[in-house]
């Protein structure tokens, strides 16, 4: 009916009216992602289309395939830079869901002690205990709980795994003598029921034995708290231990190097360079499917489809995208060689990590979107008054001279560098495969971040903004979403300047911008 000459729509035909259109809104992803048309895309550049919220946000499960048999249940990685990713920032980042990648700009055997301090961390059964013997001294415990951080620890006969078991000691113990009061298990008892003994009995250990009273493995009260506080902990379902993954670089010497490794108990590699498709990380994925069957590997880095297809056939289980895309690589500016961010990332046949670029929630779940998972940012100091992290590319100088036998001649660094025993080894002139070169292309900055707290606050306020944007789409997991996106029902929109500067606070005199409380 006419409202002053004006006919509007009967709310009786409004859901039928739609299929008078020839299409839906928006763009399908493959019109979005045709560069032939509109170049190659940064996150920046595009939205996606709401959807129908029929759900709360806390019903949304972001799990998603880091490798090709790795799930994790948050899609959070950060990178094995010597700024980012040491092993405090691996265990927190495990435990809350993600995982982190421990960088080998440093000595192997001082990686490999922080692959074993990820995986001692929370264990579940724990099958390769530090063990003692009766003949031990109170020092060794003492220098025990000193580099790894506990002191519960089973004495046996023998002082090794699978000798009778004899005692226990405990840090109340160390001024006495050792615990032969125990409680023990039987070998072939479930996760559960042991947790229910140590909660029972309030013991710290819980020695599993077998029918000989032969110590088999042992588990730990303080995991029991931590499964309570930490749901979300990447784990190994056989094991119950965290996730450990770790970077090597593709020269000879890194074979032995992931040799130690692996004997860590390592369950993801990635492999460490600026362009991944190289005869040397070729035949490197192919020496350590052979060497190494069960470890995944991540390969990397690339940006074409013609690059990643190489290292897939070679049998990567997953992939790092992105050449010149972080906030502190030059690549792009200095070799003319990269692709933007969102481009690079679409489309590749294996889970695939988004390295680079990802500035904010909104950049994760279009990462997401086009079939990817994401990245995270050490150590923090005070510059001008507010606290920062000292964050340096992999390509910068300082990188690359890190381990160098310091001349004479003192440099002035304005930014601090990352606290590390020294060390001969550097990944950051074989990731740019500059080790014989006479003079050093930086393809990388050293600069500093605004501090934005604790990763243990920052990865639940990244987790639960995933939670809200997919609300807001329509779709309740990672899997509806990419199987949206591919069937054209997940709709994008591309952002022409001005839509970008509308999309972003505006027209205010000034503002306080606070992400998460």
């Amino acid at each position: 009916m006419p409202v002053n000459g004006i006919t509007y729509l009967d709310p009786k035909f409004a859901l039928e009216h739609l299929s008078t259109y020839k299409r839906s809104d928006g763009l399908a992803v493959t019109d979005l992602m045709d560069s032939q048309v509109h170049g190659g895309l940064t996150y920046n550049d595009f939205l996606l289309l709401p959807g129908k919220i029929d759900f709360p946000a806390s019903d949304v499960l972001t799990e998603s395939h880091v490798t090709r048999n790795v799930i994790l249940k948050t899609p959070f990685m950060s990178s094995p830079m010597d700024t980012v990713t040491e092993s405090q920032m691996a265990i927190s980042m495990a435990l809350l869901g993600g995982i982190g990648v421990i960088h080998h700009n440093q000595s192997a055997e001082s990686q490999a002690a922080m692959v074993r301090a990820v995986k001692r961390h929370e264990n579940g059964f724990i099958s390769d205990p530090v063990v003692l013997s009766p003949s031990h001294l109170v020092e060794d415990v003492l220098d025990i709980k000193a580099r790894l951080g506990f002191c519960g620890i089973p004495i046996t006969d023998t002082g090794v795994v699978g000798g009778k078991l004899v005692g226990i000691v405990t840090a109340r113990d160390i001024q006495f003598l050792m615990t032969t009061d125990l409680v023990t298990a039987q070998q072939g008892i479930t996760l559960t029921e042991a947790n229910d003994i140590l909660r029972d009995s309030k013991k710290g250990k819980l020695p599993i034995v077998n029918e000989t009273g032969e110590l088999i493995s042992l588990l730990a009260r303080s995991d029991l708290l931590k499964n309570q506080s930490y749901p979300l902990a990447s784990k190994n379902p056989k094991s119950k231990q965290l996730y450990a993954a770790a970077a090597v670089g593709t020269r000879p010497s890194d074979r032995d190097r992931l040799a130690l490794l692996v004997d860590a108990g390592l369950d993801i590699v990635v492999l460490d360079s600026s362009q991944g498709n190289s005869i040397f990380q070729i035949e490197m994925i192919q020496w350590i499917k052979s060497t190494y069957p069960k470890l995944e590997v991540i390969a990397g880095n690339v940006v074409t489809r013609e690059q990643a297809a190489s290292l897939i056939a070679a049998g990567a289980d997953g992939l790092r995208v992105g050449m010149g895309s972080g906030s502190i690589c030059i690549t792009q500016e200095v070799m003319a060689v990269g692709r933007p961010q969102a481009t690079a990332v679409y489309a590749f046949g294996v889970p695939v990590i988004a390295d680079g670029g990802i500035g904010n929630v909104g950049h994760i779940v279009k990462a997401l979107a086009l079939g990817a998972g994401a990245e995270a940012p050490g150590e923090y100091f005070y510059h001008e008054g507010k606290r920062v992290k000292a964050y340096r590319g992999m390509g910068s100088l300082e990188a690359m001279e890190q381990g160098q036998a310091k001349s004479g001649i003192k440099k002035n660094g304005k930014y601090p560098a990352p606290k590390k025993a020294a060390t001969i080894e550097n990944a950051a002139t074989s990731r740019y495969f500059s080790e014989s070169s006479a003079v050093k292309v930086a393809q990388g900055v050293s600069g500093d971040v605004q501090d934005k707290g604790s990763v243990k606050a920052f990865l639940p306020y990244l987790h639960v903004g995933v939670q809200h944007s997919f609300q807001d789409i329509g779709v309740r997991s990672v899997a509806e979403f990419r199987k949206g996106v591919a069937e054209g029902r997940v709709r994008f929109e591309l952002r022409t300047a001005s839509a970008q500067v509308e999309g972003g606070v505006h027209g205010l005199n000034s503002y306080t911008k606070r992400l998460f409380a």
